[in-house]
């Protein structure tokens, strides 16, 4: 969409039909709300001023994209909106040529911005890479890791820093807002300029004054961190007053060199319900727009719940019980440790690597400490698991949430490679449980247990009820649930449920064996079972390469084994059903694929 002719009242008119289809859209569909809404202005702008067919726009995330989505002829697409074969929730490079990078982690706008520019020097090209990023992502360590490169290097690079829930550092009233204003205009940016020109030609003495008083103003803004990094600053601003948004990306631009723009937005901007900081409009579901009410709510409990109920009734009896997360704590279930125990429990924000790691001395000095982190977002973290945790053999315990395929977040988010990756590390210990009843245990478990451990379990509610009751875990002990027929089934995890369902479309007796552990296995009863069951099927919700058939086969048992596991690609976003369908994964497929085998 060309909206480089329109005007300041014409470009106002296009936000609010913008913030209007998203409203329309995330209503039936679900996906991510507030902060896209307090992004609109300052996306409308980007495109206003900068050319998104060549110049690289890079978003943090992306959740706060959909703006950019639609002024890049999707608004017809965006009702398929994470829907399956639809468009994604995040920037997508295969969806659209107008989308840079794929982004659904956190924190790496800045370093790829850095890389973009670096590729536009080295290529002799008048481009800008425009990085925009959220304050919550200016926790992560990676942030500032390019920050220092860029600002040694002096690529010219706009970054905007989208402030949706508090300030950097405080701003100091009236005189902070009116400073900031005034160093956003043309005026102070060429006196800048030409007194830092003049300066070289001057004593030190002037040099060193000149400098003092320039700082003193920086104190009442937000900007000295920056600055000393050697990026300018402009900021804070109004995030959603289009003209002055699109005056200060100009100057920007213009300035040829790396700055940061901070605007200050609301979110869910335009929704009145969701405007301010709520965490749960965040991501949300298919509501009713009206009164901003769930249409549906899930009759089952979560396992995210049930293993932050089990935490919390343990630690009320045992203070050693400590635990962190990484900017999720509400969906990791640790928001109700934090308000109960705030001095055991923590969220460090978006910083992986420094929540694993911060763990280790916790166990060392006898405490015992939990890791809540989606399995997606571990990854970030493994270097710290390996060099910090296992290494050091000490008891800390990884609850592994978002296990399997997590839905319409898509490829960033499936939650399918901590088997595979955790598996190899020495000292570590690898338990699933297959419903909420072995959760409970599985918590327990990990609770008693003093070497570094990790249980994984899904999004949402387990495919099994309880329906073989729960006995508690032992070190390396599977637990074999029906002993019949010559065929055995093998399940890991949520895999058990989704064995116990493919069962049900066979007519012909089967085995079922929860395996409970992949790392170390239950060699002994494996072996047991070799010599009744000749023919193993596998089922888990993780990837083939590393999984758990490949730990079962590296026993070269005397068994033909067929793996369920993901096949060696990204999955794709939609409903897990629909997900599951097309990759042939619903238990009536599966036993189609059984039959077959035999």
């Amino acid at each position: 969409m060309d909206i480089k002719n329109y005007s300041i009242e014409e470009l106002e008119e296009l936000a609010q039909k913008i913030r209007d289809r998203i409203l329309e859209v995330v209503s039936q569909k679900g996906g991510h709300l507030s902060s896209t809404l307090g992004a609109v202005e300052l996306i409308v702008a980007m495109h206003y001023v900068f050319d998104p067919s060549k110049d690289p726009f890079i978003f943090d995330v992306s959740h706060q994209a959909y703006a950019h989505k639609l002024l890049t002829d999707r608004w017809e697409k965006f009702d398929t909106l994470r829907q399956f074969g639809g468009i994604s929730g995040y920037t997508k490079p295969s969806e659209s040529p107008y989308d840079y990078w794929v982004a659904g982690h956190s924190s790496t706008s800045i370093s790829l911005a850095v890389g973009a520019a670096k590729a536009i020097a080295l290529k002799g090209e008048d481009r800008t890479p425009v990085a925009m990023i959220g304050d919550g992502a200016m926790s992560a360590g990676m942030v500032y890791e390019a920050l220092n490169e860029l600002g040694d290097r002096k690529y010219p690079v706009v970054i905007i820093l989208n402030d949706n829930e508090m300030s950097i550092a405080k701003p100091i009233g009236a005189l902070s807002k009116y400073l900031s204003k005034k160093m956003a205009s043309p005026f102070y940016q060429n006196m800048k300029k030409r007194t830092e020109q003049l300066l070289q030609h001057l004593p030190e003495s002037a040099t060193y004054i000149a400098k003092r008083f320039e700082e003193s103003l920086k104190l009442i803004t937000p900007g000295i961190l920056f600055e000393e990094l050697g990026i300018d600053y402009i900021g804070p601003i109004d995030g959603h007053d289009l003209k002055l948004l699109i005056e200060t990306y100009r100057i920007a631009k213009e300035m040829k060199k790396p700055v940061i723009i901070h605007a200050q937005t609301l979110k869910g901007k335009g929704y009145k319900i969701a405007e301010g900081y709520y965490e749960h409009w965040h991501g949300v579901g298919p509501f009713d727009l009206s009164t901003g009410e769930p249409l549906k709510k899930s009759a089952k409990p979560s396992a995210t719940s049930i293993f932050s109920k089990t935490l919390l009734d343990l630690a009320k009896k045992d203070e050693k019980i400590v635990g962190v997360t990484a900017a999720m704590p509400s969906g990791t279930g640790l928001k109700p440790l934090l308000e109960e125990f705030p001095d055991r429990f923590w969220d460090v924000g978006i910083a992986e690597q420094h929540a694993v790691t911060s763990m280790g001395p916790l166990a060392k000095e006898g405490f015992k400490p939990f890791v809540a982190i989606y399995s997606t977002f571990l990854q970030r973290g493994y270097d710290q698991v390996i060099h910090d945790i296992a290494l050091m053999d000490v008891g800390v315990k990884f609850a592994i949430d978002r296990a399997g395929i997590v839905g319409e977040d898509g490829e960033t988010h499936q939650g399918v490679f901590d088997i595979s990756y955790l598996r190899p590390i020495p000292n570590m210990h690898l338990f699933a449980p297959r419903d909420p009843g072995t959760l409970r245990e599985a918590v327990k478990f990990a609770y008693s247990f003093d070497r570094p451990c990790a249980f994984r379990y899904p999004r949402g509610a387990f495919l099994l009820e309880n329906e073989f009751g729960a006995t508690p875990f032992e070190l390396g002990k599977a637990e074999l649930l029906v002993d019949e027929g010559e065929v055995l089934f093998v399940g890991y995890g949520n895999g058990v449920g989704k064995a116990y369902q493919t069962m049900q479309e066979l007519d012909f007796p089967i085995g079922l064996l929860d395996l409970r552990f992949v790392k170390p296995l239950d060699e002994e009863l494996l072996r047991d079972l070799a010599k009744r069951y000749k023919k193993w099927f596998v089922f888990s919700d993780g990837v083939k390469l590393g999984g758990v058939a490949s730990a079962i086969g590296e026993l070269g048992l005397p068994v033909d084994i067929v793996s369920f596991e993901y096949e060696d690609r990204f999955i794709p976003h939609g409903k897990v059903k629909d997900v599951e369908e097309h990759l042939g994964l619903l238990p009536h497929q599966l036993a189609k694929r059984v039959r077959q085998s035999l």
